[in-house]
C-alpha cells in the first residue's frame, strides 16, 4: 500500500455501509485495514442481487483494499486474537449497537488500558449520548429526522422523498475518516489515543446547512423545490427537447451571460429578474420563462453554447453514463481492480488526489477469512496455535486465505 496513511493499522469490526466506506476511505489512503467479521461475514454479502460470480457486488464496492479475517469474538480465542491485534493497532473502527462491545469486553475503557495510543473510533445511528442513543439507526431514518426528507422532491405537499444515495452512511463514514485523520495526527505528535463518536443522524443534519441557516433567520422551514437552489436562481435542471441540462447562472454576472447565451435580453431587462432577490421572488415565473428558451434545442447543443460562452453547465448523465464519461475516467473513478472469484471487477476510485503520497487502489474486497491465517502468524500466533484457532472455531481461514 501507498498513501499518507501507510503504516497506519486499522481493525475495522464493522458492517453493511457507513462503517466499511470508513474503512475504505483509510484504505485507499494507504492504511493497511483489517476487517474482522463473523462467522457468518457482514450481511452485504448476502446483499444479493446483484452478483458477480456469486460474490455480492454491494459488498465487492465497500471493502476493496482491505484484508479479512474472521474471528468467533464470543470464544476465548477469538476474543484472544483481537486482543492482540488491538495491542498494536493504531485505529479501531466499529458500528455496533451501543453495550456491545463492552459486553463482549472490548469496550474503549477495556482497550485503552492495553494500548494507551489506540484511537477508537465508533459509527452510529444517533451517537453514544442522548435520548436516541439506545436505538439502532438507518440511512432511511436518518435522512427523515435530521430535516433531510423534508427539503427533497419536487415541492412541499408532495410524498417525501429520500436522496437517491445513501447520504448518511457515506457522509457519517468519510466524517470518521477524517477524524481518525485527525486523532492519528494528534497521536503522531503526542503518543495519545482517543475516542471518536459520530452517527448517521449528525451526518445527516450537516447536509441541511443551507435550509438551516433560511430557518435560523426567518423562523419558518424552507421546503423541497425539485432541483431548484434556495438561495440563488437560476440554478436548477431544465428539460431541453431531447434530455435535461443543469444551468449553474447562481451569481449576477452568470445570469446576465446567460440572457446572452439564450438570446433573452427581455429576461435580463425584466424588473422580475433584476437582482438575485427579484429572481427568487419570482423563481415560478423565471422557471417557466427559461422552460419556453431551453426546448426549442437539444441538451447538446445548449452544452456546446454554454461551453463556448463560459457558462457553468453541464448534463443530467445516468449511473451508467457517468462511469463512461471522459472526466471520470481521466481522474481515475471508475479503476478495476483482480478478485480470486469474480474475476476483474470495477469499483469507484479516490476522489482525493495527493501530489506527494498519492492512495491507490490494489485489490478486491476480501473473500470471508481470506487473510485470517496470514494476519494470524503476524500478530505471534505459530503455525500449530493458528490451527488450532481454525479447528476449535474461534477463527475461519477461506481455502483462499494465506
Amino acid at each position: 500500500m501507498s498513501g499518507p496513511l501507510k503504516g497506519c493499522r486499522v481493525i475495522e469490526l464493522s458492517h453493511i455501509m457507513a462503517g466499511p466506506c470508513c474503512g475504505l476511505m483509510l484504505a485507499d489512503m494507504g492504511a493497511d485495514v483489517i476487517k474482522v467479521e463473523k462467522e457468518t461475514g457482514d450481511d452485504t454479502r448476502r446483499s444479493v442481487p446483484p452478483d458477480i460470480n456469486g460474490e455480492s457486488a454491494a459488498y465487492m464496492m465497500m471493502n476493496r483494499n482491505k484484508r479479512g479475517i474472521v474471528l468467533n469474538l464470543k470464544s476465548d480465542g477469538g476474543k484472544d486474537a483481537l486482543l492482540r491485534l488491538v495491542k498494536d493497532a493504531d485505529v479501531l473502527l466499529e458500528n455496533y449497537r451501543k453495550g456491545t462491545m463492552e459486553r463482549l469486553g472490548l469496550g474503549y475503557d477495556e482497550l485503552k488500558k492495553l494500548n494507551p495510543g489506540l484511537i477508537y473510533a465508533e459509527i452510529s445511528g444517533f451517537g453514544r449520548t442522548g435520548p436516541y442513543a439506545e436505538r439502532g439507526g438507518f440511512d432511511l431514518i436518518a435522512q427523515g429526522m435530521s430535516g433531510l426528507m423534508s427539503i427533497t422532491g419536487e415541492a412541499p405537499g408532495r410524498q417525501p422523498v429520500k436522496v437517491g444515495a445513501p447520504v448518511s452512511d457515506i457522509t457519517a463514514g468519510i466524517l470518521t475518516a477524517m477524524g481518525i485523520s485527525a486523532a492519528y495526527a494528534h497521536k503522531l505528535k503526542t503518543g495519545q489515543g482517543q475516542k471518536i463518536d459520530t452517527s448517521l443522524f449528525e451526518a445527516a443534519i450537516v447536509h441541511t446547512y443551507w435550509q438551516s441557516a433560511i430557518a435560523f433567520a426567518t423562523n419558518e422551514s424552507p421546503g423541497a423545490m425539485g432541483s431548484a437552489h434556495p438561495l440563488n436562481a437560476p440554478y436548477q435542471a431544465f428539460q431541453t427537447s431531447d434530455g435535461w441540462i443543469n444551468i449553474g447562472a447562481a451569481n449576477q454576472s452568470n445570469w446576465e451571460r446567460l440572457t446572452e447565451l439564450i438570446e433573452a435580453p427581455e429576461l435580463k431587462e425584466n424588473p422580475k429578474f433584476t437582482t438575485n432577490a427579484d429572481r427568487m421572488n419570482n423563481r415560478l415565473e423565471l422557471e417557466t420563462e427559461l422552460n419556453e428558451k431551453f426546448c426549442k434545442r437539444s441538451t447538446q447543443e445548449w452544452l456546446d453554447i454554454f461551453e463556448e460562452g463560459g457558462l457553468p453547465s453541464g448534463p443530467v448523465l445516468s449511473v451508467m453514463e457517468m462511469h463512461k464519461d471522459p472526466q471520470t475516467i481521466a481522474r481515475n473513478m471508475v479503476p478495476e481492480v483482480d478478485h480470486p472469484v469474480a474475476g476483474k471487477v470495477q469499483t469507484i476510485g479516490l476522489p482525493l488526489k495527493f501530489s506527494q503520497t498519492p492512495g491507490s487502489i490494489n485489490s478486491a474486497a476480501p473473500l470471508l477469512g481470506q487473510h485470517t491465517h496470514e494476519v494470524l502468524l503476524e500478530i505471534g500466533y505459530s503455525e500449530q496455535e493458528a490451527k488450532n484457532l481454525l479447528d476449535t472455531g474461534a477463527a475461519l481461514c477461506s481455502d483462499h486465505g494465506g
